[in-house]
């Protein structure tokens, strides 16, 4: 054995202590083959759009017309709730509760509600309806264009 198989040796076995890690990291992200440094391809200038999301980026959320008037819509995977206080005005926030951080759970009679413990925040700007949250939901970005809603 020569001196690079035996390095090649040391860095295998340093990579297969950390490759639980490294494995499901990459693994995650869609490498079909492991995570191996030695067979990867490099990464293309252009990354392939992922499931869910639109060619102008941003997960595709919902149709406007799936957002009722004076409602609204939770998306739990994204941890967002999209309104629609007014006919034609969109509005998104974060999903979990400023209480005790449960998502919410409903949208109704023009508040969107957390289970866990009764706080209710207004549809039009997430302010505190009631308690016992101090704080509204925080704000998030989407992109309301041709009849659809996404993240930004």
């Amino acid at each position: 054995m020569g001196k690079g198989t035996s390095r090649r040796a040391v860095l295998t076995a340093a990579a297969a202590a950390a490759g639980t890690a490294l494995t499901a990291g990459c693994s995650e992200y869609g490498d079909e083959n492991g995570g191996s440094a030695e067979e990867t391809e490099p990464a293309p200038s252009e990354p392939p759009v992922p499931s869910g999301e639109s060619p102008g980026g941003g997960t595709a959320l919902a149709k406007t017309t799936e957002i009722p008037v004076g409602g609204g819509k939770i998306f739990k995977g994204e941890k967002v709730v999209v309104t629609q206080p007014e006919e034609g005005s969109f509005k998104a926030f974060s999903a979990v509760c400023t209480h005790q951080g449960c998502t919410v759970s409903t949208v109704e009679g023009g508040t969107i509600n957390c289970a866990c413990h009764g706080s209710k925040f207004r549809v039009a700007d997430a302010s505190v309806e009631g308690g016992p949250a101090q704080k509204p939901l925080p704000r998030r970005q989407i992109i309301v264009e041709s009849g659809s809603i996404r993240l930004a």
